[in-house]
């Protein structure tokens, strides 16, 4: 389980969650002080989304890979430079046959389950002749030559692709998190353009009051900081200020006893300082921003904290950390609401790629009106002729008719008789 969780959480960094000896040091917990203490059983946890297309063949693998003894000895032994460099994955040549069978035909689902995916693309567009041997080239988590058999080359570019997938995961967000706030006030500005001039007064004087309402709350802890620390460890631990020490607070949010604070512990002892700036009754406060707060949190922490840069903090580097000046007088922490995520310049130039893109959409819904009235004049003009048709035949039907059974002068049927 602990190397199960390493490897999600830093891209298959399998190394340091198979250190089950070592340990954080052992410390004596007075239980009965701390508020809501239950036990966790590890094997209950899942491990958390990765977020990459391909999270679940990731799962996968790691679930086959750590039911080899061998390879979960290598790990131990493992540093994460050695695995990122790829010769931890030469190791694979030395599994047991029955896991590289279970591999194999791992890889051999992942490689359908991406033929799958081309093919129902391609289908929408009408494409034909799919040559699935130069698409599967876009796909750089798995050897496409050799679509049958899991190698050590299979390992290694899994590796890397998740690592520099999750590498670019924060930056990504920063970028996404941006353009939502420009999108809010791309809407705001635009409903008020639709406001007589006393409507958009008063629509820009509760938002001025609504802004104010929000940046009006308790000051925020700078994260990780001993101030920051020893509120959770009171307020949520239940425990005596006084008597807060790194190594108890560190062994109490381990949560999964794997001996690290990974992103999802750290996230979890920002909730209180996230319940000062934003809640969600409020309308003022904003859930999209509490969380990305959150993350930036979380963020700041692992680039203080995180010497290795492993996405995960070890008891020695949190208690290092502990030592700096930084942690005893921390700089006041900026919150969302004292930052500036965009230029009007930068404004403008998203909303102009926003009126390309409407009219891009206009256009093409234009086309499609035109298609719509086309079809339309086509499907009146056969049934038109449709009905026409129908009527020629009725025609036809009745002289045919006419023609079998001819009248006598009276109107009565002639019959010639029978000699």
């Amino acid at each position: 389980m602990r190397w199960r969780t390493v490897l999600l959480q830093y891209c298959f960094l399998l190394v340091t969650c198979l250190l089950t000896t070592l340990e954080a040091v052992p410390i004596d917990i007075d239980k009965t002080k701390v508020k809501n203490t239950h036990p966790v059983d590890s094997a209950k946890i899942e491990p958390p989304d990765t977020g990459l297309y391909y999270d679940e063949y990731l799962k996968q693998v790691i679930d086959v890979l750590e039911t080899d003894n061998h390879f979960r000895e290598k790990l131990q032994k493992a540093d994460i430079e050695e695995i990122k460099s790829g010769r931890l994955s030469k190791e694979l040549d030395l599994v047991s046959h029955h896991v590289r069978t279970k591999l194999d035909e791992l890889k051999r689902q992942e490689v359908g389950r991406l033929r799958m995916l081309i093919k129902a693309k391609l289908d929408s567009l009408q494409d034909t002749g799919i040559d699935y041997h130069a698409l599967l080239k876009q796909f750089d988590h798995l050897n496409h030559m050799n679509p049958d058999k899991f190698e050590s080359t299979d390992l290694d570019m899994l590796i890397k692709a998740a690592t520099s997938d999750l590498e670019d995961y924060d930056k990504t967000r920063h970028e996404e998190f941006k353009k939502y706030e420009m999108m809010k006030e791309h809407e705001r500005r635009e409903y008020l353009k639709t406001l007589n001039e006393e409507k958009r007064k008063e629509e820009e004087s509760k938002y001025e009051e609504m802004k104010k309402k929000h940046e009006n709350h308790p000051k925020v802890n700078h994260p990780g900081s001993k101030d920051q620390l020893k509120e959770v460890w009171e307020e949520t631990d239940g425990l005596d200020p006084n008597d807060f020490d790194p190594k108890t607070f560190f062994k109490l949010h381990d949560v999964n006893n794997d001996g690290f604070l990974d992103e999802q512990e750290l996230e979890a002892l920002f909730t209180k300082e996230l319940e000062k700036v934003y809640d969600p009754k409020n309308e003022e406060d904003d859930m999209v921003e509490m969380e990305e707060e959150r993350l930036r949190m979380r963020e700041h922490v692992m680039n203080e904290v995180d010497s290795n840069k492993d996405r995960l903090v070890t008891l020695e580097e949190f208690l290092k950390a502990t030592e700096k000046k930084e942690f005893l007088e921390p700089d006041s922490w900026e919150t969302l609401d004292q930052q500036q995520f965009f230029t009007e310049e930068e404004l403008k130039e998203y909303e102009n790629l926003i009126s390309l893109q409407e009219n891009e959409l206009k256009k093409k819904a234009d086309e499609l009106q035109k298609q719509k009235e086309e079809l339309q004049r086509q499907h009146d003009q056969l049934e038109a002729q449709k009905l026409e048709y129908h009527q020629v035949i009725q025609q036809m039907e009745q002289k045919k008719l006419q023609e079998i059974s001819p009248s006598g002068p009276g109107g009565e049927s002639k019959f010639e008789p029978l000699i």
